[in-house]
């Protein structure tokens, strides 16, 4: 990060940054390495599927994702989200029209900022992998180096989102009509809608809607590479 930065960046990552959802594909890859039967990740998949299609909202369907790791590790976690990195970043995991913008915006001196409902485990390689400023994501309840099941504080989905940007740029004194934020999900509109320069990555309905906003502006969808709940 440079020592005083003017402006910031902030990017939604599943399908934004990278071409899949996080969760769901991670979830596989731990499940598979520990031996579970692929009928536990298929019944996952519908479960949440199911509640988001019954309108129940996306905050909650993200806390019962985190149910689902109840009792694991979370040193396990953090080496499968390594290798689940690895394995994806060979298979085309970037974005490329946004993670060129997040390099531009690097070399520009903007502060870089990953902002996602995901969590640590799978974030964090990609992180550090980007070279991004700062990491904000939901934090998994964790005693005694095991996840409860539950979430500390809000899961990073919506309002929450906005709210953490927020923080940022009143803690660093940054102009949020000089700022910019990039995301693909309705649920990223309250993230948008708090910076100068918000950009739409995609088609999705209520984000283009504004497109023809003064300073917005559009960037082309990513291309689904892995299975898709989605919870972040």
């Amino acid at each position: 990060m440079t020592k005083d930065p003017l402006r910031a960046a902030f990017f939604d990552v599943d399908e934004t940054l990278i071409t899949t959802k996080s969760m769901i594909s991670f979830l596989a890859f731990h499940w598979d390495r520990e031996g579970r039967d692929p009928a536990d990740l298929t019944a996952a998949r519908a479960t949440l599927g199911g509640r988001l299609r019954a309108g129940v909202p996306r905050e909650q369907v993200n806390r019962e994702y985190y149910r689902l790791l109840r009792g694991t590790r979370e040193a396990d976690l953090e080496e499968s989200g390594g290798r689940w990195f690895a394995r994806e970043r060979l298979r085309g995991l970037f974005h490329p029209p946004v993670r060129d913008a997040l390099r531009r915006h690097a070399r520009a001196g903007d502060l870089t900022v990953l902002v996602s409902g995901s969590f640590a485990a799978c974030l964090a390689p990609i992180s550090r992998s980007v070279g991004a400023d700062l990491l904000v994501c939901t934090t998994p309840e964790v005693v005694d180096g095991v996840l409860t099941g539950e979430v500390a504080g809000r899961p990073m989905i919506g309002e929450a989102k906005a709210q953490a940007t927020r923080r940022i740029m009143t803690a660093l004194r940054l102009a949020p009509e000089e700022c910019f934020a990039y995301g693909d999900d309705a649920s990223d509109l309250p993230l948008l809608t708090g910076v100068g320069h918000p950009v739409v990555v995609g088609t999705d309905p209520t984000l283009t809607s504004h497109v023809h906003r003064p300073h917005w502006t559009r960037l082309p969808g990513a291309s689904p590479t892995g299975a898709l709940v989605t919870v972040a």
